[in-house]
């Protein structure tokens, strides 16, 4: 354990997170995984016996969660890298979803994101290190027909995460806000709860369909070497894009706000302020 990285992550069980927690083993490293269903782990434990623990947690619930960090930081002796990467997807129009699929999207995207930051931050401050890689997405900068309350979520975190890095950079704990685009982490499947479709919306659901396709992305594991280098870092960036494509989209993006900025410019300098 000496030279030997502790990693703590979150919806660790597949996609994303099993991708991170397979190139932290590979490295050497040690890792405490949590998911509210381990058992798709338990093979890859078998193989690493000292060096990869597995907790069931949902990231919901606060209590469990400060309990399942302590565990966490006991279980090595510290704790290096933090991954908040727990979420779920709501998919379906703003009109459509209920206050129930509201409120559980935020309580897993945002708040249990929250959760586990305010849970580990204790302990890498009183270690006087610590890297905290908050998991958001590519959408953060704007909503997407069908998929809002996720960004929103999502969103949301990525605000709180920039005001958290310089909370707490005194500490000597870096925060990086981590946004991969799509990649085939059954996000869209198994992560994801529908709305009750409307009528009103058939036409535009087929025009998503379409513009989607039926590419399920690139492995997760193409993206956990940038994860594994970004953590090497020294002075990691506040944000990252994680996908070449990725990162085409997002400059596409904001390329299309500053032009519509500076289109209404005028009309925004009629007011002082």
């Amino acid at each position: 354990m000496t030279n030997a990285r502790a990693w703590f992550v979150t919806g660790a069980s597949r996609g994303l997170g099993r991708a991170y927690v397979e190139a932290a083993l590979d490295a050497g490293d040690c890792v405490v995984a949590a998911a509210r269903d381990a058992g798709p782990l338990a093979a890859l434990a078998a193989e690493h016996p000292d060096r990869l623990v597995l907790l069931t947690l949902d990231v919901c619930d606060r209590a469990a969660v400060r309990e399942a960090v302590d565990r966490a930081a006991a279980a090595f002796g510290r704790l290096d890298v933090v991954v908040n990467n727990a979420g779920a997807m709501l998919f379906g129009m703003v009109e459509e979803a209920t206050e129930e699929q509201i409120r559980a999207q935020f309580e897993v995207n945002f708040f249990g994101a929250v959760w586990v930051a305010q849970a580990v931050i204790p302990h890498l401050r009183a270690q006087g290190f610590g890297r905290i890689l908050q998991v958001t997405t590519m959408g953060t900068g704007g909503g997407v027909a069908a998929a809002g309350f996720y960004a929103a979520s999502k969103s949301a975190l990525d605000s709180v995460s920039q005001a958290l890095a310089m909370e707490v950079a005194p500490f000597g704990i870096t925060v990086t806000i981590v946004q991969p685009g799509g990649y085939g982490t059954e996000l869209f499947t198994r992560g994801t709860t529908a709305t009750e479709p409307r009528p009103e919306y058939e036409s535009l659901r087929a025009q998503l369909a379409e513009m989607w396709g039926e590419d399920a992305g690139p492995d997760p594991s193409t993206a956990a070497p940038v994860i594994m280098d970004l953590v090497e870092l020294p002075e990691p960036p506040l944000h990252l894009i994680v996908g070449s494509d990725s990162y085409d989209m997002v400059q596409q993006m904001n390329a299309a706000r500053t032009t519509e900025y500076r289109q209404w410019e005028h009309l925004s300098r009629r007011a002082p302020g």
